[in-house]
C-alpha cells in the first residue's frame, strides 16, 4: 500500500491523469490525497472533479479556497470573478450531486504521522485542537444551514484566533487559516495580501510553518496554496504547490518515503499567478 498526496490540481485534468499513470497507482490497496483547489483557473475543473468523485474511497480531498468558492456559487452565495473558469462546472448536468459531494469533504485530514491541510495551522492550535475545530466547519458545510454559512463566510476579520470566538467569526478564522493564509504572526495573527516567496513577509510576520515549528509533538503538515513557494521540506512540513496551472508542475508525494513525484504542465501559461 502507498499513499500519495497531490498538490494543487486546479482543473488540470491532463497533468492529472498523466501523474495518476507516473505514480502506477493501484486502486485495490493504494490512496490518493488531495491537498485541495482541484478546481478553477485551469481548463478541465469539470473532468478533474468527476474523476476524483470517481475515485471513491481511495481519495481522501481536503478542501480548498478555491473548492469553497465553488460551493459557494453553486448556493448562489459567491460572486463569479473575471478570472474563474467554473462556468462548465455550474453549468454541468451533474453540478448539484458534485457541489454535495465537495460538501463532504474534509477541511483537514489526519492519519499517523501526518495531516493535510490546503493553506496552513495556527501555530498554537496543537494537532488535536485543529482537528476539532475543522470538524466545526465540516458539520456546518454538510448541514441544512450551509448556505447561511457561506453567505458569512467571506472577510479576513477577526484576523487571530481566540478561544471565545463563536458564531461566523470563529467559523472564518478556522477557514482563513486552512484555506487562505500563508504568513502570520509568531503569536498567531494572520495576513493576508503577500502572496510571494518566505523573503517576502511583512515585517514581523513569517510562515506559518515556520511559526508552527515552536510548539511540542507535532505531526508533519502537508500543505498547497503558495505556488510561489514552490516544492518545500522540512522535518514538520511539505508544501507541493508547484504552480501546474501557470505552466511549472504538478506534484506528488508519497508519505511512506517521501519520494517526489512530478508531471509538467501540458500548457505553458504566462499569466502572472493569483490566488
Amino acid at each position: 500500500m502507498a499513499t500519495y498526496v497531490i498538490g494543487d490540481v486546479q482543473g488540470c485534468h491532463t497533468e492529472l491523469r498523466r501523474l495518476v499513470d507516473q505514480l502506477k497507482f493501484d486502486p485495490v490497496t493504494d490512496e490518493l490525497w488531495f491537498v485541495g483547489d482541484l478546481v478553477n483557473r485551469g481548463p478541465h475543473s469539470l473532468d478533474v472533479l468527476r474523476f476524483v468523485k470517481s475515485l471513491g474511497s481511495r481519495a481522501i480531498v481536503v478542501l480548498g479556497n478555491h473548492d469553497l468558492h465553488l460551493i459557494s456559487l453553486g448556493f448562489g452565495s459567491g460572486r463569479i470573478r473575471a478570472d474563474d473558469t467554473l462556468g462548465e462546472v455550474l453549468n454541468a448536468c451533474d453540478r448539484d450531486e458534485l457541489i454535495d459531494w465537495l460538501r463532504t469533504c474534509n477541511m483537514l485530514h489526519a492519519t499517523g504521522r501526518h495531516i493535510v491541510v490546503h493553506a496552513g495551522l495556527l501555530p498554537h492550535w496543537h494537532d488535536e485542537m485543529a482537528m476539532r475545530l475543522a470538524n466545526e466547519v465540516e458539520r456546518v458545510l454538510r448541514g441544512a444551514d450551509c448556505q447561511t454559512f457561506l453567505a458569512n463566510m467571506y472577510g479576513s476579520l477577526p484576523d487571530a484566533w481566540q478561544d471565545d470566538l463563536a458564531g461566523f467569526d470563529r467559523l472564518r478564522v478556522i477557514v482563513n487559516a486552512m484555506t487562505r493564509m500563508r504568513f502570520c504572526t509568531p503569536d498567531g495573527r494572520m495576513e493576508f495580501h503577500h502572496k510571494g516567496a518566505v523573503d517576502s513577509a511583512p515585517p514581523g510576520f513569517e510562515p506559518w510553518f515556520v511559526a508552527r515549528t515552536r510548539s511540542p509533538a507535532l505531526r508533519t503538515v502537508v500543505f498547497g496554496h503558495w505556488s510561489s513557494l514552490g516544492l518545500y521540506q522540512s522535518e514538520h512540513a511539505i508544501g507541493i504547490d508547484t504552480g501546474c496551472v501557470w505552466g511549472s508542475a504538478l506534484t506528488a508525494v508519497r508519505l511512506e518515503d517521501r519520494r517526489m513525484f512530478q508531471e509538467p504542465a501540458a500548457t505553458q501559461r504566462i499569466q502572472a499567478p493569483r490566488r
